[in-house]
């Protein structure tokens, strides 16, 4: 789910857009979360206000960690931030190469807590990093980040088809999520792949339950 400044948004080609509810008004986040929780324990949430402007929504986080569990993409720049996302109440905070000041960073975040999980983040099919990785291919910086202590490791491909056989040789290195770009009816090759599941975007979920009640109240 993505979140920015308490509203639920959508993925959309030029960034995030608000999501609306049938009768054209903003979606209560609380009401979107009743929705999730009849059929999952688990939220990926994304928090566009901590990527976009390194001011993560904790209060939000806080409330919603009560019903759901969460593992919180929150823009960690450094490892207090994700102590910060943690001690909010999120299962794991997600920490990107795209954005953590590399592996000394890194080493730091995991000396506070082992509740973390790293994105690999691919954009058009070529790695997405800082430069403090000097990373040679996605593999590489699975290893990198495993030999670190991590275990969790979140492939997101963006501007991009999925590349199973990437996915297939993180895979056997040790548990991989794969966010997003593709559909639940993918769900055969993420087993294929040795994947350990997937992530889907929400308004996939919403667009198949357009007349939920929790979703159109006022």
């Amino acid at each position: 789910m993505l979140l920015r400044r308490g509203q639920v948004c959508r993925p959309g080609e030029n960034g995030p857009t608000p999501a609306l509810s049938a009768a054209g008004g903003p979606l209560d986040p609380f009401d979107v979360i009743d929705r999730i929780v009849r059929d999952y324990s688990l939220l990926y949430l994304v928090d566009l206000d901590g990527i976009e402007r390194t001011e993560p929504q904790l209060d939000y986080i806080q409330e919603f960690s009560r019903d759901i569990a969460l593992w919180v993409d929150g823009g960690v720049r450094d490892a207090d931030q994700s102590i910060d996302i943690l001690v909010a109440g999120a299962q794991r905070a997600v920490v990107s190469s795209a954005l953590l000041e590399g592996p000394e960073e890194l080493e730091r975040a995991w000396g506070l807590t082992t509740e973390l999980a790293f994105e690999i983040a691919l954009d058009g099919g070529s790695l997405h990093a800082r430069p403090e990785w000097k990373p040679t291919s996605p593999l590489g910086l699975a290893k990198t980040v495993r030999e670190i202590g991590l275990g969790q490791i979140v492939l997101s491909p963006r501007n991009a088809p999925v590349d199973w056989a990437v996915v297939r040789s993180i895979a056997g290195g040790g548990p991989t999520w794969v966010d997003g770009s593709f559909e639940r009816s993918d769900a055969p090759r993420i087993t294929e792949a040795g994947a350990a599941g997937g992530i889907f975007h929400i308004d996939s979920m919403l667009d198949e339950d357009p007349a939920s009640p929790a979703l159109d109240s006022p």
